[in-house]
């Protein structure tokens, strides 16, 4: 068993390995899951946690480095939390991201960290909200959460960061395939990666003509900004984060940044909660109260509502 007060501790002091072993605790469903996030609890709350998403090919994990590089040059501390897809054989993750990260590798003050998806849909494992929070409480100022590149599921990072970054670039794809992706509706801020290709302007365009066919916005509502990069020669990257800042400090200044961190815990506790009360249901199948009530609604006794309505009863008493 671990010493999870010790291993909190050492996290707090910087030490990667308490790090990552709070991180796979969280990631393997440890039975000690509830007393390390019980100590985590208080130690949480000071990171900026920024998501990037888009299609594959656009750059998320070039885009991350270079963030990294320039949050560390104003001295901030910075974890990486990049969700590979996983291996078909081995069932891990791929970690290519690490590989074009290998720079800050040796960097005290960088914690990187690949989890696999691990067949969860939405381009996020299951376990980063929790990774998420370990890292916070470690102490990083700013958490990147980068996502698998999955077209219409990506908009899940929308429900995990404070700032939500879509990446496009020119020739992958034209506006109409942004909007019916989805990525219109989550973008805090938008970029065109690759910008010294043939096309980026143009890609910038259309992508400002159809955030402008979106919902009407007042005075003081944010309008996400279009930045262009060239990630692999950093160009742009110190535009991205003034723009990353203005959208935090308007979040603050709005009440929005709050909102959205209530909004974010919400939605763990439900998924905490559905999921323990369908690991319920699964022992259910052992005593046959399921499948009887499953037996009453197929011989016209009961109706699905009132079978389940039933079920809920029966297992708040037990």
């Amino acid at each position: 068993m671990a010493d999870v007060p010790a291993l909190v501790e050492q996290a707090r002091e910087g030490r990667p390995r308490a790090v990552a072993r709070l991180i796979s605790l969280v990631e393997g469903a440890s039975p000690q899951l509830r007393e390390v996030m019980a100590a985590l609890a208080p130690l949480t709350g000071g990171a900026y946690v920024v998501g990037l998403t888009g299609s594959p090919g656009v750059g998320k994990s070039t885009s991350t480095s270079a963030l990294v590089s320039a949050y560390r040059k104003a001295g901030k501390r910075v974890g990486v939390l990049a969700v590979d897809p996983s291996s078909p054989f081995s069932g891990g993750a791929l970690l290519g991201d690490r590989v074009r990260m290998s720079d800050h590798a040796s960097d005290p003050g960088v914690y990187i960290r690949s989890m696999a998806t691990r067949g969860h849909l939405g381009g996020l494992a299951w376990a980063a909200p929790q990774a998420i929070r370990v890292l916070d409480a470690a102490g990083c100022d700013v958490i990147l959460v980068e996502t698998v590149g999955v077209g219409q599921s990506e908009v899940e990072i929308a429900s995990q960061a404070d700032t939500s970054v879509v990446l496009l670039a020119p020739g992958m794809g034209d506006g109409i395939q942004a909007a019916k992706a989805g990525i219109l509706e989550i973008g805090d801020v938008y970029v065109v990666n690759k910008a010294d290709r043939d096309g980026a302007d143009a890609t910038a365009h259309e992508l400002n003509h159809m955030l402008g066919l979106g919902e009407a916005r007042g005075p003081g509502d944010w309008r996400p900004p279009i930045v262009k990069t060239v990630a692999a020669r950093g160009q742009g990257t110190d535009e991205l984060v003034e723009a990353l800042e203005k959208h935090r400090a308007w979040m603050e200044e709005h009440g929005v940044l709050a909102e959205r961190r209530i909004a974010r815990a919400a939605r763990e506790v439900e998924t905490i909660a559905v999921t323990a009360l369908r690991a319920r249901i699964g022992d259910l199948h052992g005593d046959r109260r399921l499948d009887a009530l499953a037996e009453r609604i197929v011989s016209g006794g009961l109706d699905p509502y009132a079978a389940a309505d039933e079920l809920i009863t029966g297992i708040t008493q037990s």
